[in-house]
């Protein structure tokens, strides 16, 4: 097991690059500490298989370096590094049967017999993959041979860390939480540092314990899922976690307020404060639609929108609300009556959020 430590990292796949768009990583220091389950999250070209194939040794940075335990490991190949990885599709030998392929990487580390034995019949309980372990690999299922594949990764008991790079894209739907959990389960059993590569928020809540989002190659939030959830510190979180993501809305403000489109939203002078000392003209509103109240009647405080649709998704409704000249979304509980033309709404304090050149800014923040 290993403590993972990037340290000023940054690489770009331009032999010169020469600004910021140029890097698929921007300069990063990050550690993954040891025997923690980690998702990174992102859309793709964000640089996550990037970095995942920069900590295993596929790829060696522009800049930077990627210590384990304290010791560089830059110049270290693959095989010196103690990483397992298991990649989006699976690697196993069609020739070789489930139980050779599980054993293949304990024979070259010269296990006995018996610790072998031990071993593959162990991970493979774990894997329910206890009835194929003497059937040969070419005549398993998609999803059956990306089992094997992570086995492989999970037999080894001397490896730094195992890294995931979406490693369920061809299992079916149905047993992709299952697998989800199985992975949760052998991470708690065995306390192995994990990685996992995923561009899917509920792969990435099932899964890790704390979750790296990143977005134009820079870890912009790294948190507990709920942490990203209630509290984004970037407005790409805001707007890639959750399901409708936070509405976000470009402001003006001033007089302890933020306008926009002739509407006014009561902001602190605290925090009025600290947007006037960024000194700067982008700045954004945001509220998540499970965190915004449908009144049944207006009040003073209180703002009027047009319904323009409803959606029932059975457990939970979701509005969209025309708010001057925005559309916004609203989650309400399937046993609330949804408005019928218009809504009356407001934005609960604690839970609006002020962003200044995309970064959230805090009240008495330094």
């Amino acid at each position: 097991m290993a403590e993972i430590h990037l340290e000023g990292l940054a690489h770009s796949y331009l032999e010169i690059p020469k600004n910021a768009e140029d890097y698929a990583i921007r300069q990063m220091n990050h550690v993954w500490h040891q025997g923690g389950a980690y998702a990174l999250l992102g859309p793709s070209g964000c640089g996550k298989s990037t970095l995942l194939n920069i900590i295993s040794g596929l790829l060696k940075p522009s800049e930077g370096k990627i210590k384990f335990d304290g010791k560089e490991v830059n110049d270290l190949e693959p095989n010196q590094r103690n990483i397992a990885q298991v990649f989006q599709f699976p690697v196993v030998y069609d020739s070789m049967t489930v139980f050779d392929n599980l054993a293949f990487p304990l024979r070259n580390l010269k296990y006995s017999k018996d610790r072998i034995n031990k071993k593959v019949n162990e991970i493979a309980d774990v894997l329910e993959l206890g009835d194929l372990l003497h059937r040969r690999a070419n005549h398993l299922t998609a999803d059956e041979k990306q089992k094997v594949s992570m086995g492989r990764g999970l037999v080894r008991d001397d490896v730094s860390a195992i890294l995931f790079d979406e490693p369920l894209t061809v299992i079916d739907p149905h047993l992709k939480w299952r697998l989800r959990r199985k992975l949760k389960q052998i991470h708690e059993k065995f306390n192995i540092t994990m990685v996992y590569v995923t561009h899917d928020q509920l792969e990435a809540s099932t899964f890790a314990d704390k979750i790296a989002l990143m977005y134009e190659g820079q870890i912009v939030q790294f948190g507990e899922p709920q942490e990203l959830f209630e509290n984004p510190l970037h407005t790409f979180v805001g707007y890639f976690i959750g399901s409708p993501g936070m509405n976000i809305i470009e402001v003006s403000v001033g007089d302890s307020k933020a306008v926009f489109d002739d509407i006014e939203v009561p902001l602190s002078d605290a925090l009025i404060k600290e947007i006037e000392n960024k000194n700067s003209n982008n700045i954004k509103i945001g509220i998540r639609p499970e965190f915004i109240d449908v009144l049944e009647e207006p009040t003073a405080n209180s703002l009027t929108c047009d319904v323009l649709d409803v959606e029932n998704l059975g457990t939970y409704k979701i509005l969209t609300l025309q708010l001057g000249l925005q559309k916004i979304k609203v989650r309400i509980e399937e046993d609330q009556a949804a408005p019928v033309n218009k809504a009356n709404i407001s934005f609960p304090k604690e839970w609006l959020k002020v962003y200044v050149d995309e970064y959230l800014i805090n009240e008495g923040a330094v």
